[in-house]
């Protein structure tokens, strides 16, 4: 079951909760929000959270967040993606005074648990200054055209640029790998690709071609972006039950649902835990995906 399923059956079990859920829109109605990009993330963003919270967002056009790390290398990012997403929300805040500041953070790569897949990981971080409070989501999905390669022919050109999703989604012409010697991004049309590729190959003999992940010339990226936003939205929905401060939210999902045959832990999720960020407040919310007894072919102890 989707984990807003889940916390919808788990909010509609406990009507306090509910009824708490209802001050959210109260809580955020009116605010002014700053998005902290400059990759044009906010086309898709600000719709949505103005839509569901009556929020006035704004971007600022001067905001340099490709001063903590770029896709292809000029700035190498030093810290791992949620510091590096919290410290772009509060950079912000700072710079243009703002108490209420969304900043997100992208990774591209190998899945985590899919052999030989691509993956796009996305985190946004809402951080309000006013109360001191974090929201934080994230989304790894394998909805991404991330990919490159080096290329020795225009006929090797054409299919990568195919591959990509190419003119819609633009690309990255390079010397090679990691290389900075000759590079040209935001390429988005055949006569510009084709120009890059002759001048490439006749400096330095080798030509390496790769998506360019910026979110405004990666439309695959922006539908990323957009599912990760709807996440938030509904973290934003839910209250704490103690403090009423929105952003509850599963903290963890603890192993051990018994076997339906030897009655021993397995490794399955017998419950989440529901968890304020601001104030500490835990609840503890069993059997979530609708199951009491795992079969026994996931037990270590019957099928091990």
């Amino acid at each position: 079951m989707p984990i807003g399923c889940i916390q919808g059956a788990f909010t509609r079990s406990n009507p306090r909760i509910f009824a708490i859920m209802l001050s959210s829109a109260q809580f955020f109605k009116d605010r002014s929000l700053l998005i902290a990009t400059k990759h044009g993330k906010e086309l898709v963003i600000a719709p949505l959270l103005e839509a569901a919270f009556s929020l006035r967002c704004h971007t600022p056009t001067d905001y340099d967040t490709d001063l903590l790390g770029t896709f292809t290398g000029e700035v190498e990012r030093e810290k791992d993606p949620l510091s590096t997403v919290r410290e772009k929300a509060k950079r912000a805040a700072e710079e243009y005074k703002a108490d209420l500041v969304l900043a997100s953070e992208g990774s591209f790569g190998p899945h985590p648990s899919i052999f030989f897949v691509q993956a796009d990981e996305e985190w946004l971080l809402l951080y309000d200054a006013r109360h001191h409070h974090e929201i934080i989501v994230r989304e790894i999905s394998t909805h991404t055209n991330f990919n490159g390669q080096s290329i020795t022919s225009a006929a090797e050109l054409e299919s990568c640029a195919a591959k990509a999703g190419f003119p819609d989604h633009r690309l990255i012409i390079r010397n090679a790998a990691g290389s900075l010697a000759y590079i040209q991004k935001g390429i988005g049309d055949w006569g510009a690709l084709t120009n890059a590729y002759k001048d490439c190959l006749l400096k330095y003999g080798t030509v390496y071609v790769e998506t360019d992940m910026r979110a405004m010339y990666n439309p695959s990226r922006l539908e990323v972006i957009r599912s990760v936003t709807e996440k938030l939205i509904e973290k934003m929905k839910s209250c704490c039950p103690a403090c009423q401060i929105p952003g509850y939210g599963i903290v963890e999902a603890l192993p051990g649902l018994l076997c339906s045959l030897c009655a021993s832990p397995t490794r399955s999720t017998r419950a989440y835990v529901y968890g304020c960020t601001s104030c500490g407040h835990r609840n503890e919310a069993p059997f979530p995906h609708g199951k009491t007894a795992e079969d026994p072919m996931y037990c270590d102890q019957c099928n091990p």
